[in-house]
């Protein structure tokens, strides 16, 4: 096929919509959607309809964007107060979780190397400890696309505890590899450097992601701008600019971006609500982007070949690395149950971000690099089947999976900090107290503004009559008043949005 600007428009678009549609009908079966994005970028492929592509470096530039918007949008969506009671499980979890991942794995890998593939740089332990660094990192994109896409609400912190460490941990995993590189491309490479390096990385990430996230929120509010649909270009050029300057001053810039991202989410802004839900659209697309051109960067028929070695890799890593790394990084903590230890070893997903790393060898010139990435691919896939598929299912059977938090079906947006709204949903026990709106037990400063009944909405006043199944918008001066609501109708599961 030539590709002129109209092909590839066609292409992309069908790409798009065959992967959106597969997603959906996935989505019914359990199937994680990255899996089908990935899925369906092989079957566009050179060994499927023929649509080369084959350039690493370009990969390697579209996964690092797409990386920094989805890092930083899934900072943005992240609550301080949320991840506060799980800081220090979650910093050891980034950072010494990986090491321990990459260590067992490495020497797991270099064990069996020998009766896999004979002639391959895995027969080194450098070129071992290079495969396992690429994969150490538990995959951002795979935790936060398939947590929130089937709107889990996971008892005892879990939740929070898995997206900051996800969030956090490509930093360690990134320093190490790069670290692996220079020690196989140089030969030698001081411990004391090599710490020094690491220590600069998170110290610089940690920094310039604080300042320049606050430095963002605050122009964000006094630039004025005409129009209110620039305020979310503006911050896209921040979250480049951020990422960018970061690693321009050898900083790490996927760090900076995620705690750029947790500033501007817990801070009052202008448009926000808007805004968030740009950047939660940006981050969907580039996921898409990102795990459509890994699929057609790999060629199927070249992963039979590392099929046995990289089946086993996944298994141990799944069944074994991972978990004796979280159950030595949470030991000290007594207050996390064995159930939730569990459940973290098992959310160790493995995705895009390991693919992307395993990119770099390939651009540095490292031999037998397009075997790591193939390895890399096909362990993914195990991951993504094997793991994220049955994620709900792992959190039933392990006693933390809660009552699914209601849909949200009413798109308010007031100015921050006046007021509260929550969503109610009419049930046998609001009706006890009658069947209009002006019978139920509503504190002074709460009010109905809408309601919905099936597909229809209508503003509703004292005397409307209401049945089972309709859902009322409410709005409240205080929370504490939304909370005393659900307490009269002795209702335990709802949630209030703060505005």
């Amino acid at each position: 096929m030539t590709f002129t600007i109209g092909n590839f428009l066609l292409l992309g678009s069908v790409l798009l919509f065959v992967s959106i549609f597969a997603s959906k009908t996935g989505f019914r079966f359990g199937v994680p959607a990255l899996l089908l994005f990935l899925l369906t970028g092989m079957i566009f492929g050179s060994d499927g309809i023929g649509v080369h592509f084959s350039d690493f470096q370009q990969m390697q530039f579209i996964g690092v964007m797409a990386l920094g918007v989805i890092l930083f949008s899934g900072g943005a969506d992240t609550k301080i107060s949320d991840i506060r009671p799980v800081v220090a499980e979650g910093i050891i979890l980034s950072t010494l979780g990986v090491v321990l991942t990459a260590l067992i794995t490495g020497l797991f890998i270099f064990a069996i190397a020998p009766l896999f593939m004979p002639k391959t740089i895995l027969l080194s332990l450098s070129g071992c400890f290079l495969l396992a660094t690429v994969m150490s990192s538990t995959d951002s994109a795979s935790v936060f696309s398939i947590l929130r896409s089937k709107n889990l609400y996971l008892s005892q912190n879990a939740r929070p505890l898995l997206e900051l460490e996800s969030g956090s941990n490509d930093p360690m995993a990134y320093m190490l590899m790069i670290m692996l590189l220079n020690i196989i491309k140089l030969s030698s490479l001081s411990i004391g450097v090599m710490l020094w390096m690491l220590v600069i990385q998170f110290a610089l990430g940690l920094i310039f992601g604080y300042i320049l996230g606050r430095i963002a929120v605050f122009i964000m509010n006094h630039i004025n701008l005409d129009y209110s649909a620039l305020y979310s270009i503006l911050l896209l050029a921040f979250v480049f600019f951020i990422f960018s300057f970061t690693s321009l001053m050898k900083g790490n810039g996927f760090l900076a971006v995620y705690i750029a991202g947790l500033v501007v989410g817990n801070c009052k802004m202008m448009y926000k609500k808007s805004i968030i839900t740009f950047f939660d659209g940006l981050a969907w697309l580039f996921q898409i982007i990102m795990f459509l051109a890994m699929g057609l960067l790999v060629n199927p028929s070249e992963l039979l070949g590392v099929a046995p070695i990289a089946t086993v890799i996944g298994i141990f890593m799944i069944v074994a690395a991972r978990p004796i790394a979280v159950f030595l990084c949470l030991k000290p903590f007594k207050d996390i149950s064995t159930n939730v230890k569990w459940f973290v070893s098992w959310v160790g997903l493995r995705g895009a971000v390991p693919i992307i790393f395993a990119t770099y060898p390939y651009v540095a010139g490292v031999p037998g690099a397009k075997e790591i990435f193939n390895i890399v691919f096909f362990i993914t896939i195990i991951s993504l089947i094997v793991q994220g598929s049955t994620v709900p299912y792992a959190a039933k059977v392990l006693g933390i999976l809660g009552e699914p938090t209601p849909h949200k079906d009413f798109s308010v947006e007031l100015p921050e900090d006046i007021a509260v709204t929550s969503e109610l949903i009419v049930t046998p026990k609001v009706l006890d107290f009658g069947s209009k709106i002006k019978e139920f037990p509503w504190p002074p400063e709460t009010l109905v503004m809408m309601l919905k009944r099936e597909d229809s909405f209508f503003i509703p006043n004292p005397e409307t009559e209401v049945i089972e199944g309709d859902k009322l918008l409410l709005i409240s001066a205080k929370e504490e008043e939304m909370q005393e609501v659900y307490k009269n109708f002795g209702i335990d599961n709802y949630l209030i949005y703060k505005n």
